[in-house]
């Protein structure tokens, strides 16, 4: 008798386990999940009952044919609405419909009992009861109350179309055998209505972890997964069994995890990764990977029974990962809507001063010239003179800003067209000669014969090389030499201009081509300037989908290069321009900036341009 009743319990336990393993992964809380797993569990039996009656009662006054189809349904609709919740997760329109079905049921098995004298009516009973076993709320039985109730009115109406029938004693077998079925259930009906389908005593410790505990065979597969899987990751830990973890990791984060892994199987006593975990979507079809941080630390455990050199596992969220990415999400998009505003004030600012600048440079000049008349004082000129030159260089400031803000902007236009290389440096070796004169610099072009023609926006070329020479010039002491060459390379032409002024320290290379930054030091503070000057060729030499690279250090002088692609550009100008690729390099001692230079065109033509980004 009691190895009978054991294999009782155990056939119950295994259809509970065998339900459970039918809830929908995104069913987390207990307390759902346990009414789904009863409502399956109802769906699958009910037919096994309902189909006894139907043979029992429907076959005598209906015949075969009408039973068979009574039959063919009854199983069709429960399983289906089993499914239907396996499927959907959604247990309450399934519910309802279900209460629906079994009303009729009810009123179809009184009819054809012979009506409410028949010990079938007691059936109505199993409504209420077998929905407050499901929903464990008194709503739940009210409703069940109801349909009950519907289904025996319903029955009059039916009985009509029944042929006649006598109530029978064996009629009492039909509400014995549903009664039979509340007997391994009546502890736990105190169960559902706390809420609670096991005694806390029972609860285990993976429960209380905060994380996901897992349990690793030796080849790295999971054996098993806490109830926490449900909650952390929205999956119910079957999904997880065997390869189910690994499938869900991110493909770059797999190598670490196998990693960890094999150090585990190696019999190392812990160690810890940081992974990425699909989890499901929170709408279906949405768009994107649903990828989340995780960390998992593998713990190895001395003793486990059947599994050698097993270990376990305890996945947490990385909740320091999440916040940080926020933030920094959120610093990106302060910093870029500051660059924007920035530009944008640049913009109109400048646009702003150029028209009366404009103005004064006019008058300026008009005065300069005496058109209306001389000056009594001779001084009166030197001022007039003075405010020109001053009107003129704030013009080229505010223009260099306009510049500058245009192309950081992505709204500057370049305008390639074919010309000589050869005469646009030489139109800036006229512009900057009189400024070189004045400073007894010599300042000299020695322009290869092979550059012949290149494609790109001549004012724009024209702008990089007087930019370049004027600081060369400015930033060279009295008596000292600056160069402009250029050499046509493969398909590219490379264009530098040396000097052999002050020089830069290697710590402060980097700063070169940032907007109003200047290098300090005691012989640069004796000049103005905006530090916008290589900020221009930076952008500038983006736009031709050029590079630029600077060598130098203090004392030796200083040499920038420019390497441009003959054809031109392959592309449109593009937003943010100005992030080009540069190299800043130190001048090795021993070496004149023309071999350096020889020897990156040596290297170029092997290679490619060498880039690094700046």
């Amino acid at each position: 008798m009691n190895s009978s009743a054991t294999g009782y319990v155990d056939l119950t336990d295994a259809m509970a386990a065998g339900c459970a393993r039918l809830v929908h992964p995104s069913v987390t809380g207990e307390g759902e999940r346990r009414s789904q797993r009863r409502f399956i569990g109802v769906m699958l039996a009910a037919p096994l009952l309902a189909v006894g009656a139907c043979v029992a009662l429907v076959t005598a006054s209906l015949g075969a044919d009408v039973t068979l189809a009574a039959i063919f349904s009854i199983f069709g609709l429960c399983w289906f609405l089993a499914l239907l919740v396996t499927a959907t997760g959604r247990l309450v329109p399934t519910g309802a419909l279900a209460l629906a079905a079994a009303a009729a049921g009810l009123a179809g098995l009184v009819a054809a009992a012979g009506g409410p004298a028949s010990p079938v009516m007691l059936l109505a009973a199993a409504l209420p009861v077998e929905a407050y076993w499901v929903g464990g709320s008194r709503r739940a039985a009210l409703c069940g109350l109801l349909a009950a109730a519907a289904g025996l009115a319903a029955q009059f109406f039916l009985a009509p179309l029944w042929p006649a029938a006598q109530p029978a004693a064996w009629h009492w077998l039909v509400p014995l055998a549903w009664g039979a079925t509340l007997l391994p259930r009546l502890g736990h009906f105190r169960d559902s209505a706390s809420g609670e389908d096991e005694p806390p005593a029972e609860q285990g410790l993976e429960e209380v972890i905060d994380g996901v505990v897992f349990r690793f065979a030796s080849n790295g597969e999971v054996l098993e997964g806490s109830g926490k899987a449900r909650s952390v990751l929205k999956l119910a830990p079957e999904l997880l069994a065997g390869t189910g973890l690994f499938d869900r990791v991110h493909l770059s984060d797999r190598l670490p995890y196998l990693t960890a892994l094999a150090d585990m199987r190696e019999g190392a006593d812990m160690r810890k990764v940081e992974l990425r975990i699909r989890l499901p979507k929170a709408e279906p079809g949405a768009a994107g990977d649903n990828y989340r941080p995780f960390v998992l630390e593998f713990m190895a455990v001395a003793g486990q029974a059947g599994a050698e050199n097993a270990f376990i596992g305890l996945l947490r969220e990385n909740d320091q990962l999440v916040e940080l990415r926020a933030a920094l999400a959120k610093a990106r998009e302060a910093a870029s809507g500051a660059e924007v505003a920035k530009s944008r004030f640049l913009a109109a600012v400048s646009h702003e001063l150029r028209t009366p600048l404009n103005a004064i440079i006019g008058f300026s000049d008009m005065l300069l010239n005496e058109m209306f008349g001389g000056f009594s004082d001779p001084r009166q000129k030197e001022y007039v003179g003075l405010v020109r030159d001053s009107g003129h260089h704030l013009l080229d400031v505010v223009t260099s800003i306009l510049d500058v803000s245009r192309i950081e902007a992505g709204a500057y236009t370049a305008e390639p067209e074919p010309f000589h290389f050869a005469e646009a440096v030489e139109m800036c070796r006229s512009m900057m000669a009189v400024q070189a004169e004045t400073r007894h610099i010599e300042l000299t072009s020695n322009v290869s014969a092979d550059c012949g023609e290149i494609n790109a926006d001549r004012r724009a070329v024209q702008q990089i090389l007087i930019n370049l020479a004027s600081n060369a010039i400015k930033f060279t002491p009295d008596g000292g030499k600056v160069s402009i060459g250029a050499q046509r390379v493969g398909s590219r032409l490379h264009f530098w201009v040396s000097d052999t002024g002050i020089g830069i320290a290697e710590e402060d290379l980097d700063k070169l081509g940032k907007p109003f930054m200047q290098i300090q030091s005691d012989y640069t503070r004796r000049f103005a300037g905006t530090g916008l000057g290589l900020s221009l060729v930076k952008g500038l030499v983006a736009l031709h989908e050029g590079t630029m690279s600077v060598e130098s250090a203090p004392g030796r002088g200083t040499r920038v290069t420019i390497s441009l692609p003959v054809e031109g550009p392959r592309s449109g100008p593009k937003e943010g321009a100005g992030e080009e690729k540069s190299v800043v390099l130190p001048l090795s001692s021993g070496s004149s900036a023309q071999a350096s230079s020889d020897h990156a065109a040596r290297r170029e033509a092997r290679h490619g341009p060498f880039r690094k980004a700046g």
